[in-house]
């Protein structure tokens, strides 16, 4: 969701604000399992931070508790690190774990041994100074407005090289596969819409009718399987109740739980039901659940009531204390902390919950307790930029 001229223009602004606060500490980390970064009990509380406008520090100070989770996006293959290496030590810094959004922007099958091993030793090195790092591989693959969309076949193939590598040469670093929400599928019209004819249409075409539509199932084609996955992760905003979409609309009771369970109906009762995310992919496979990406629109020009009144509806329904004990394998949320034009909407959109300081005193004040947030960094390895 953040654009490449957004992580070009700040890539200098973040590598000066991390190299302020260098800690020239070399005491070796404990090893890192990447195999084992969900917690026992509870929810990672995480942010996808607008890097090079605050530190992760910063936005720590503002929400009154260190994120567990720091989201950076990168072109994959990197250009040169891209802005990596000093996300990471800014989660070093914080005590945070990196999630690593990797968008293979120059296509699939630039996706080579070569390159995934480069990353491996990249991420062993982040391992070794104490980051822990998941890697979101080709996020929104079912998506058709990504170059690497509705690719079921090559999208595999890839997420398992990338995921051979980093199981073998990053052990404190894992993979999460994690598709967009299904509402819409097959979402027609966008550049990398499969067709009929196309090479990965009849994996995609799961009712065999020789059409894709909403019947087809959104996720299943896409999985790469239990032995490369260790998280499953799915991207779930409030965009507003009806297309098109970018009205700041109050988001229906419920709905949270609901697309992630595939009972949402949309607010005229007329989305066709979707596959359970949580039961298939988190109690079926056993995996860790996350949403990487989350927050409920808000255009700019609607007035503070109306936008508190918007953004508090959202959370309530996500910090609901029922999710803990309904669903109990959802390990992680990263709220998207970013003012932003989006196209979709053609205007700028406030997902933001911390720069306002009425909305941040609300939010902050309704942290539930099951939500887990990073512990004290240790004092160990050495700094990253």
């Amino acid at each position: 969701m953040v654009s490449n001229l957004a992580r070009l223009v700040t890539a200098l602004l973040l590598l000066c604000l991390c190299a302020c606060n260098i800690n020239p500490a070399a005491v070796a980390c404990d090893p890192i399992d990447g195999r084992n970064l969900a917690p026992a009990e509870g929810t990672l509380m995480g942010v996808n931070l607008e890097w090079g406008r605050e530190t992760l520090a910063e936005y720590a100070d503002k929400l009154g508790e260190r994120p567990a989770v720091a989201v950076t996006f990168a072109d994959f293959p990197f250009a040169p690190e891209d802005l990596v290496s000093a996300a990471a030590e800014q989660a070093r810094q914080t005590g945070a774990m990196l999630l690593l959004t990797l968008e293979p922007v120059d296509g699939l099958a630039a996706v080579t041994d070569e390159r995934a091993g480069e990353l491996a030793a990249l991420l062993a090195g982040f391992n070794t100074s104490g980051v822990p790092v998941i890697v979101r591989f080709a996020h929104e693959m079912n998506g058709s407005w990504y170059v690497w969309g509705q690719q079921p076949g090559e999208y595999i193939e890839a997420f398992r090289r990338v995921a051979d590598a980093v199981h073998a040469d990053a052990p404190g670093s894992a993979m999460m596969w994690a598709p967009n929400y299904g509402g819409g599928y097959p979402f027609a019209g966008g550049a990398q819409e499969s067709l009929p004819g196309a090479a990965g249409f009849p994996a995609l075409d799961t009712t065999g009718d020789g059409v894709l539509t909403a019947l087809d199932d959104p996720y299943a084609p896409y999985y790469p399987g239990d032995d490369a996955v260790d998280w499953v992760g799915v991207t779930i905003y409030h965009w507003g109740s009806t297309y098109p979409w970018g009205e700041s609309e109050m988001p229906e009771e419920g709905k949270f739980v609901a697309q992630l369970t595939g009972t949402y109906d949309g607010a005229n009762g007329d989305e066709t039901m979707l596959p359970d995310f949580y039961a298939e992919y988190g109690v079926g496979h056993g995996k860790p659940v996350a949403i990487p990406e989350t927050a409920a629109l808000v255009r700019d020009d609607i007035g503070g009531l109306r936008t508190l009144n918007i953004k508090r509806a959202w959370w309530q329904q996500v910090f609901d204390p029922a999710i803990q004990e309904r669903l109990p394998r959802l390990a992680m949320v990263n709220w998207f902390e970013w003012n932003k034009v989006e196209p979709e909407v053609g205007s700028a959109v406030d997902w933001t919950v911390v720069e306002d300081p009425a909305i941040r005193a609300e939010f902050t004040a309704a942290l539930p307790d099951w939500y887990r947030f990073a512990d004290e960094p240790e004092d160990c390895g050495e700094p990253l930029s």
